[in-house]
């Protein structure tokens, strides 16, 4: 992809309004594009720290593998979300890693060129900050939830979560999601298990909460949404 594509595509992004036209240039100029299949690491746990990445399309899982082979999804990305930002304490490997959930692209902005914009621009520097709260406010309320609810409404929050993050809004009441993610996937996220996902996600359709087709599991019409 040529600079001048490439800055076309990152003018549109939300989180980069704040960028003057030299600082935008810099970046189309340094950043680099890329489209992976799912499954593809983006980056691995243990990596040196390169890049802070842009999410163009698909989503991206962030998780963590314990020593003992257990695995802890942290987050999904998806399409204009800003990841692997938080680069400013003396950490200069990844504690995590991220894969692509789909067909996804992103661009990659060299790290050293991020922190320049960051010291140099005082509103994008606020908006990565409330970027970085924001996620882990979202981190301790998710850790609460594991504590104080069960699991049939732990795995609804967090449907309704996605709903408000990425939902398509239908009708007057009712919101679409293609999460692209597997019942295990959604079992992490909810420290709970496969099966328990599966029956719970078929108590909710019967419960008229949600509705999904068995040969697209992935996505999900929310009913009352508002509630």
């Amino acid at each position: 992809m040529n600079t001048s594509s490439k800055h076309i595509m990152l003018q549109q992004k939300e989180i980069l309004s704040t960028l003057t036209d030299d600082q935008l240039t810099n970046v189309a100029n340094a950043c680099h594009y890329e489209e992976v299949k799912k499954g593809s690491k983006i980056y691995k746990q243990g990596q040196r720290i390169q890049y802070v990445y842009l999410l163009e399309k698909g989503s991206i899982k962030l998780a963590t593998t314990a020593s003992c082979g257990k695995t802890l999804i942290k987050d999904i990305m998806y399409e204009d979300d800003l990841f692997g930002e938080n680069v400013f304490s003396e950490q200069s490997t990844r504690l995590n890693y991220a894969e692509a959930a789909g067909p996804t692209g992103y661009f990659a902005i060299p790290v050293d060129l991020f922190r320049q914009i960051v010291i140099t621009n005082t509103q994008f520097a606020q908006a990565v900050m409330d970027l970085i709260i924001q996620r882990l406010h979202a981190l301790e309320e998710r850790m609460q939830s594991f504590v104080f609810k069960k699991a049939k409404t732990r795995i609804f929050d967090f449907i309704k979560s996605v709903g408000q993050r990425k939902g398509i809004p239908i009708g007057l009441d009712e919101c679409l999601i293609n999460h692209g993610m597997s019942h295990r996937d959604i079992a992490y996220l909810t420290d709970t298990s496969r099966q328990t996902v599966a029956r719970v996600m078929s108590e909710l359709k019967r419960d008229n909460l949600i509705h999904f087709s068995a040969r697209k599991p992935g996505k999900i019409l929310i009913r009352n949404f508002g509630m």
